[in-house]
């Protein structure tokens, strides 16, 4: 027998032993799904975590408990090894429609305990830095996010879907940098991440000057979203295959693979390429690797990739 057969009668050892133990884990640990007030989190498919804005009354508008949950519930997510992709979504009859006003009314009270600007500013900014920190939750989570989106997508809902990796909508979609109609720019990544997405800076700014409406046509269109489906049950079923098939790739190359994205959007050419060679000549030696090269020499079953 040569070494090559031997190597690969190995691997088919160990990834079957390796199969094994995650259904096992699987089925005893990953049904059980962190409990929040404004959020409604499940596991549909292995690996595949979807989180729903849960305040359909009030038309899944932000508030502060949301703002505090959504930051903590990402963050959870992204070190725990049986989620490996993530799909965004609302309940009810829409996504997302923006902050709850009621919250700008409390912060407002909040700064009238303090008459020195400074004092004002000062807590200001800690309310704004929590807010940015809990949208960037998103952007900052390892795992791909998914945001699928029906119905209106509105002011802070824009903010959080542009940090996600792919954008999915219904045919009933819309969208709306809203921030302007209520005397305040948008400060939650908007203005930040929107202009880099659809690549055009004239549409960027007229949509955030004016703050009209733009459909699901025009939204794939210009590239925020990347497919439009007939409605909220197809987008969902979709989405949860997409977020499956992402799920079964070997976590090390996925997870890398954001991270290269999003370091080489913000540098150069040349700093993304010094970025992701430091990090592959870590990554290269993983058994994820070996498993999935030679899945590919074989043509034999998929390969199960161990949890990370």
């Amino acid at each position: 027998m040569n070494s090559t057969v031997l190597k690969i009668r190995m691997i088919g050892v160990v990834t079957k032993q390796l199969k094994q133990t995650c259904v096992t884990t699987y089925s005893t640990a990953a049904m059980e799904c962190p409990k929040y007030e404004s959020l409604c989190i499940s596991n549909p498919k292995p690996f595949v975590y979807q989180v729903q804005l849960n305040r359909p009354k009030k038309l899944n508008a932000i508030n502060y408990t949301m703002w505090i949950e959504f930051g903590k519930c990402l963050n959870d997510l992204a070190v725990n090894p049986e989620c490996r992709t993530i799909i965004l979504s609302g309940k009810g009859n829409i996504f997302c429609s923006g902050i709850d006003l009621s919250e700008l009314m409390s912060i407002g009270q909040k700064l009238a305990m303090h008459e020195d600007v400074a004092r004002k500013c000062k807590a200001l900014e800690g309310t704004i830095k929590l807010f940015q920190d809990s949208i960037t939750s998103i952007e900052k989570c390892p795992k791909p996010v998914i945001a699928a989106v029906h119905g209106a997508c509105i002011g802070a809902g824009v903010d959080m879907i542009s940090a996600a990796d792919i954008r999915y909508c219904s045919s009933d979609a819309y969208f709306q940098i809203k921030e302007v109609d209520i005397g305040l720019a948008a400060d939650m990544g908007t203005l930040q991440r929107f202009p880099k997405i659809v690549g055009s800076d004239s549409l960027a700014r007229e949509l955030a000057y004016t703050s009209r409406k733009f459909l699901a046509t025009e939204a794939l269109q210009c590239g925020f979203v990347s497919r439009v489906f007939e409605n909220e049950k197809i987008l969902l079923e979709t989405s949860i295959k997409i977020a499956e098939d992402i799920a079964s790739k070997s976590p090390v190359a996925v997870q890398s693979t954001k991270l290269s994205l999003i370091y080489s959007r913000d540098h150069s050419v040349q700093e993304g390429l010094d970025h992701i060679a430091m990090r592959n000549q870590t990554m290269l030696q993983s058994e994820d690797l070996v498993n999935a090269a030679m899945a590919q020499v074989t043509k034999g079953d998929r390969p199960i990739f161990s949890k990370l």
